[in-house]
């Protein structure tokens, strides 16, 4: 496996992103090592709150839900996947499957030692760390979904058909101006720049390139029987799972009754729908730091 890695000066400078970078080491089955960027703010002591992006994005898309949620005495932690942000990016499409990348995420979280999480999820955020859920529900305190799913084989909506076709016809990915059309409001030129920062050329795109063709949403599709054998798991979460939707993305419209009908967990939550599109975290970055505080003031009371 040949990898790539973003020099450290592409990420000098960025706006709003003051947080030290943490790195961890995780083995590819082939034996490969790829680094593992993540950010770990806020008092180590208090219950984590792990912040799980997707694609194109990077964890510079929860920097400001990671400083609301620090200022509220929690802590943040948010990783880059692989291929993303400052981990490591693996040079071929055919190094990304959605299987390796739910086994690099695997490893980290084991390395951690987390434990009583709260998990926030968007896009393939959920989709990844939906599946650890599943696979280590003793680690998760609660967990808040946010336009993301847990798909099986069973279709796809329009907007999402019109991303994956743009996704694979696109000669140059313009990953800033992607994140910025899926906001309801316009990022700045500086906040543009600062998703572009991951990727120098498009040699360090191709798992954002390959991300859309690995969304299970057919059934010949990897992993459908996989993410069938997470929603069995899910269907026994009982603990809180609240629901934080936006009110303006096409992609995931709707997905928010999936989970509330079938994890129990679901059940008599104050489950908020919040404005903003795709990418809420820009949207609505207090919104979401109160709903997650909400979760655990809740929990830890005994009111979940």
């Amino acid at each position: 496996m040949n990898v790539l890695r973003t020099p450290d000066e592409r990420f000098e400078g960025l706006a709003d992103w003051p947080f030290a970078p943490r790195y961890a080491t995780v083995v590819d089955a082939g034996g490969t090592p790829l680094r593992l960027h993540y950010v770990d703010e806020g008092p180590a002591e208090g219950p984590p709150v792990l912040l799980m992006h997707g694609e194109p994005s990077w964890s510079y898309l929860y920097r400001k839900v990671i400083s609301e949620l620090v200022a509220k005495g929690r802590r943040a932690v948010a990783p880059d996947l692989i291929g993303f942000g400052r981990s490591d990016k693996p040079a071929a499409r055919t190094d990304y499957t959605y299987e390796r990348h739910v086994d690099w995420m695997s490893q980290w979280l084991a390395q951690t030692e987390l434990g009583d999480i709260t998990l926030f999820c968007q896009d393939w955020g959920g989709l990844i760390g939906l599946r650890l859920v599943a696979a280590y529900p003793e680690r998760f305190a609660a967990v808040v979904v946010a336009n993301t799913g847990l798909p099986t084989g069973t279709g796809w909506t329009e907007g999402f058909k019109a991303w994956l076709d743009f996704s694979q016809a696109v000669p140059q990915m313009p990953i800033g101006v992607i994140v910025n059309g899926g906001t309801a409001r316009d990022l700045t030129a500086a906040e543009v720049a600062a998703y572009d920062a991951p990727f120098p050329d498009e040699s360090f795109k191709e798992g954002a390139r390959q991300f859309p063709l690995l969304v299970p949403v057919t059934a010949t599709h990897a992993s459908v029987a996989e993410n069938k054998v997470a929603w069995e798991a899910l269907e026994r979460f009982d603990k809180p799972f609240l629901t934080a939707f936006s009110d303006g993305d096409a992609v995931t419209r709707g997905g928010e009754k999936l989970f509330q009908d079938r994890v129990p967990g679901a059940k008599c939550q104050p489950h908020v729908t919040l404005r903003g599109g795709h990418f809420i975290q820009e949207d609505s970055p207090v919104e979401i730091a109160f709903v997650i505080d909400g979760v655990i003031e809740r929990r830890l009371k005994g009111f979940a």
